[in-house]
């Protein structure tokens, strides 16, 4: 990512347009196993459990589960292998991670008053990693679909005078003033002209608006690589109580921090008959930052004396976000014989205007059978519903338009989580099963996403050392463009996780 900061350092100008769309709300509306290494071994199936940061986190009444004061950090090491198939072509690639994704510290308070019904109260405060944003995406193969289709299709509309350089006006200048006054549309359509991918239908008329592309019809050998770094963060207070033995009620305060930066290039040749231009290089870097806040409300019960009910609400988290982009386009063209390089580089930043982001409440039910001190077994069932994802100001017409596409597209997703801890003396081996649905109505978007987990701790009296690995396996369709260049890369992504945890009493 460290040629981002090399493009926007470069020229400082700001524009001012829309560029959301529904992968960014579910890029921040989407949870993942990872947490506490108990938490990811049972697969985070500990909502009705308790007695753990994260799963404190699912359900704040499990802070009123812990007996004694407790510090608790956790390392993870995320690894993501996506295997792309584009047009028969399979290319394989890897992302690593290693990261501090959890710290949190809880203090018990016993109420001496054996005669009250309040039994104690807890203070917990936790950091949580929601999601790791981090991946590797390489797409390789032979298509029949040229990246000047993108170009022009923004194009076409477009008076020709706009796309025009006058009378000294820079790259920069032009590409700033469609920005201001016309939108990202405008903005890619003049990369494309400016790199001589299309001409106009009548270039001797400033109102032409129909454009012909100079790249022949045939195939492509086109490579397209995806970088992104960041994180969905999130920081909790937790407030939790026990009344008589056997209720727990909690409340959590978060806020929420989204950092994330994202590059992609595609890189394009041809050899075909008529094309004036034989190799195209198109990069898009986006920068985001947000923060959000967000409330839960949960409680458990016990029932008789094994089994243990569960049951939290998260309410909608309200981000205000921020973004940056960058856009830089080279072509090479024949032009009397020989080979041309021409490069548009704006070197502008187009700043887009705050917007909020609401993403989905959630409502979660949980249920554990306890076996004594031997073991347990749990799951967790969950219900959010993605077509409530909703942008603001509403009143802008974008937003309302982009609203309306996420309401037809996503639905509500239920995910289902099972887990089971065997305990030999200070030893306790785990295991977990986790499901999620997918939040399209066509899967084919993007597939559910299945998985299971495995773990062991170590209770060594002052503190405990706990190891887990989760993995989960999810099927997409990547398309590449939005329009024109919209052929389709068949992606299978497995996600590992490993984490080491190491709790110590107070």
């Amino acid at each position: 990512m460290k040629k981002i900061f090399l493009l926007v350092t470069a020229f400082f100008s700001m524009v001012a347009i829309n560029a959301q769309n529904t992968t960014d709300g579910l890029r921040y509306s989407l949870d993942e196993n990872i947490g506490t290494a108990r938490y990811t071994a049972l697969s985070g199936a500990m909502g009705a459990l308790g007695g753990d940061f994260s799963a404190t986190g699912i359900n704040p009444a499990g802070g009123a589960v812990y007996l004694t004061s407790s510090l608790m950090f956790s390392a993870s090491l995320f690894d993501i292998e996506n295997d792309a198939n584009y047009f028969g072509t399979n290319v394989k690639s890897f992302s690593d991670n290693v990261a501090l994704n959890q710290l949190g510290a809880v203090f018990v308070i016993n109420n001496s008053n054996e005669e009250s019904i309040f039994k104690k109260f807890t203070i917990g405060v936790n950091y949580d990693m929601s999601r790791n944003l981090d991946n590797e995406l390489f797409i390789v193969g032979t298509g029949n679909t040229s990246i000047g289709e993108f170009f022009l299709a923004q194009a076409q509309g477009i008076p020709l005078n706009l796309l025009q350089l006058q009378s000294g006006e820079s790259i920069s200048d032009l590409y700033q003033y469609l920005g201001e006054s016309q939108g990202t549309a405008a903005q890619n359509a003049f990369l494309g002209y400016q790199g001589f991918l299309f001409d106009p239908v009548d270039p001797n008329n400033p109102s032409n608006s129909s454009y012909i592309s100079n790249i022949g019809n045939g195939v492509f050998n086109q490579e397209y690589a995806y970088l992104s770094e960041g994180y969905n963060s999130k920081f909790t207070v937790n407030l939790a109580t026990q009344i008589t033995n056997d209720l727990y009620f909690g409340v959590n305060i978060n806020t929420h921090t989204i950092y994330f930066q994202q590059s992609s290039f595609l890189l394009e040749k041809n050899n075909n008959s008529g094309s004036s231009i034989n190799r195209v290089g198109f990069e898009n870097n986006l920068t985001v930052n947000g923060a959000g806040v967000s409330a839960q409300l949960g409680a458990i019960a016990k029932v008789a004396n094994n089994f243990r009910f569960g049951l939290s609400l998260s309410t909608p988290t309200w981000y205000q976000i921020s973004e940056e982009t960058t856009q830089y386009l080279e072509s090479r063209r024949v032009f009397e014989g020989q080979n041309i390089n021409e490069i548009v580089n704006p070197r502008v930043i187009n700043v887009y205007e705050d917007y909020t982001l609401r993403t989905p409440a959630k409502v979660s039910a949980s249920a554990a059978y306890i076996f004594g001190q031997h073991g347990l077994i749990s799951f967790d069932y969950a219900y959010k519903d993605y077509a409530s994802i909703e942008f603001s100001p509403t009143n802008d017409i974008f937003f309302r338009d982009l609203n309306s596409t996420i309401g037809n597209t996503l639905e509500g997703v239920s995910e289902y989580k099972a887990g089971a801890e065997y305990r030999l003396n200070q030893l306790s081996l785990r295991g977990g099963f986790h499901y999620e649905e997918s939040p399209y109505k066509n899967s084919e978007i993007l597939g559910e996403r299945i998985g299971f987990s495995l773990g062991a701790g170590y209770n060594f009296g002052r503190f405990t050392a706990d190891l887990a690995y989760s993995r989960s396996e999810q099927d997409r369709n990547q398309q590449l463009y939005a329009i024109g260049l919209t052929d389709t890369s068949e992606i299978n992504s497995v996600y590992s996780n490993f984490v080491l945890s190491l709790g110590f009493n107070l």
